[in-house]
């Protein structure tokens, strides 16, 4: 059984990212037209990823924090951390193929 994305926050975002997985998180907001088309490719990436994959999604209108201190400026944006470091980043809708791609860096 496939499992859902997580809700990462300005709180929880460093245990997250330390978790000693690979992470994905998709940067996005309520309002934003490009990030509702977008997360049915996330959910589906969620519900097929293994143990040592987590995908979460962080609201960047409710975590600013994590927001500013990542510089995002423009949403959606995805972001792939290993090891707690930032490996890929992919701004606007793209294909699944192009998500999985950057999670194999």
């Amino acid at each position: 059984m496939g499992k859902k994305t997580v809700e990462i926050t300005d709180a929880n975002f460093q245990e997250i990212i330390n978790s000693g997985k690979t992470v994905l998180i998709d940067f996005w907001a309520a309002w934003c037209g490009p990030c509702l088309m977008i997360a049915p490719t996330i959910e589906e990436i969620a519900n097929e990823a293994g143990e040592d994959l987590i995908v979460g999604k962080l609201d960047v209108d409710a975590n600013p924090q994590v927001s500013m201190q990542l510089g995002i400026r423009s949403i959606p944006t995805l972001m792939v951390f290993k090891n707690g470091q930032v490996k890929a980043t992919q701004i606007g809708v793209v294909p699944k193929a192009t998500i999985l791609k950057m999670l194999n860096v």
